[in-house]
Order: C-alpha cells, then sequence, then structure tokens
C-alpha cells in the first residue's frame, strides 16, 4: 500500500488534524472547514481508497483503507494527530485507532457509520448498482438536496458539484469514484463494531438522520469502554455535519489540539 491523493492545509507546523470523509467524499470536503474555521492547524485529508484522485484499485475493505491511511501519515504527519472522521470516515478512524494507537491522540468521530443494519446496507448496495449515474448534474444536485445534504449552504453543494461530479463515458454524470469501491464499503459498514482503545474522544450523532448511524448500543459501549474520556454532543442536523454544523465542529476539535 502507498499514500493516498492528499489535500494539505493549514501551517505545516500546526497541530495536526487527520481527516476522513465518507463514503461517496473526497478529501477537498474538508478544505473550507480547514481554511474559514481552523486554520491554526496543519490538516491532512487525503481521498480514500477508490474516492477521488487515490488510486481505485482493490481491495477496498477496511483493513486495506486503514493500510492506507497509516502509510498516508508516515508521508505527511510529524507525530500523533487528532483524527476526525465522517460516517465511514469515523469507522476508519476508530480501526485506526486500535491498528496503530501511537498514531492518535484523539478521536473526533462525526455521525459516525459504524455496525450497521446488514438488510438496510444490502438494500444501499443493490441501489448503488442499480442506478449508479446521474442523468446531468441537476439530477444529482437534487438527489443530495434531497437526503442528506438538505441543510447544507448552496454555496457548499455548488463547490462539491464542482470538485468531485464527473461526466462519465456513456455521457452521463457522477461523483470522481469506484462504484465498485463503493459498493464493497457498503457491506463493510454492517461488519460488528470496534471500539478504540482509551484515548479522548468526542462523539457527534446528528439528531436528523433516522434510524441513526450511530446505534445506541455502540454509543453505550463506548461509554462504558472510555469513561470520562468520551464526550457526547448531538446535533440537530442531517448527515453531512462537516459542512452543515462548521462552527460546531470547529469548537469541538480546538478541545483536542
Amino acid at each position: 500500500m502507498s499514500a493516498l491523493h492528499t489535500y494539505l492545509y493549514g501551517p505545516e507546523d500546526g497541530p495536526e488534524i487527520l481527516a476522513l470523509h465518507g463514503v461517496t467524499g473526497h478529501g477537498r470536503r474538508w478544505e473550507t472547514l480547514a481554511h474559514d474555521h481552523v486554520p491554526e492547524a496543519r490538516w491532512i485529508a487525503p481521498d480514500l481508497l477508490g474516492h477521488g484522485r487515490s488510486t481505485w484499485s482493490a481491495p477496498w475493505n477496511i483493513e486495506a483503507h486503514v493500510a492506507a491511511v497509516v502509510d498516508t501519515l508516515k508521508a505527511h504527519a510529524r507525530g500523533p494527530v487528532v483524527v476526525v472522521g465522517h460516517s465511514f470516515g469515523g469507522a476508519l478512524a476508530v480501526h485506526l485507532a486500535n491498528v496503530a494507537p501511537e498514531r492518535v491522540r484523539a478521536l473526533v468521530l462525526l455521525d459516525p457509520a459504524i455496525g450497521l443494519d446488514g438488510d438496510l446496507m444490502s438494500k444501499v448496495a443493490e441501489l448503488t448498482i442499480s442506478s449508479p449515474d446521474y442523468t446531468d448534474a441537476a439530477e444529482a444536485r437534487a438527489e443530495k438536496r434531497g437526503e442528506a445534504w438538505a441543510d447544507v449552504p448552496a454555496h457548499v453543494l455548488d463547490a462539491e458539484i464542482d470538485e468531485h461530479l464527473i461526466e462519465l463515458d456513456n455521457g452521463r454524470v457522477n461523483w470522481r469514484m469506484s462504484v465498485p469501491a463503493v459498493v464493497a464499503v457498503w457491506g463493510e459498514l454492517a461488519r460488528e463494531y470496534v471500539l478504540p482503545p482509551n484515548v479522548p474522544t468526542a462523539l457527534v450523532p446528528a439528531k436528523k438522520v433516522q434510524p441513526p448511524y450511530t446505534t445506541e448500543k455502540f454509543r453505550a459501549a463506548l461509554r462504558e469502554r472510555l469513561g470520562e474520556n468520551l464526550t457526547t454532543t448531538e446535533l440537530d442536523c442531517d448527515h453531512m455535519v462537516p459542512q452543515a454544523r462548521p462552527d460546531d465542529v470547529a469548537g469541538i476539535l480546538r478541545n483536542y489540539l
């Protein structure tokens, strides 16, 4: 495994944040949060395997993702980092803390998708296979507006489309991602959750996500494992927490810098 395509923001000597995006996303999603809300930090924001400008080659299981992230830290980080992970990135953050605890000094888990229902993930994977792309940008925008991006500012969605939507050989459009890789990740989200070592951890569930990605079973297990090292902040937003509530996320991150 080799280092992922990575966006670097902020001063080289700033406190380091590793930022892990969710399924179908890309590392540049963190740019506004880095530039406008936590500019004092050094942000390391990779495109995950099968996403953006990183390799789309298999395998795409959690172990492969974590290995690629470790190589990315070896290439870019000076020392232990604060890991902020959104959705699938939150699941990867927990696995990373288990595999390489010496590289992680705190976790910020933004509506992490972990230990989800297998039947639901199967349906999502089947939908991805049956409808893998869009007629045009208007259709892609409408889908995001009708789902997790409902409370994200319009200019942020515009930037997402400009950066991440590409024209396909068949004349249709899709996000800059590997559909097989995404389907594989939906299956990985149904794996039994793991718990992090006893590191300072912020859990940030999104209240509007129903059924919740952050299950009560996972929350209870985190409380039992981490005790006073766990803080939980529920935010009244949909799933795209970093884009919908950047000020709140910035405030939580600064507790660990």
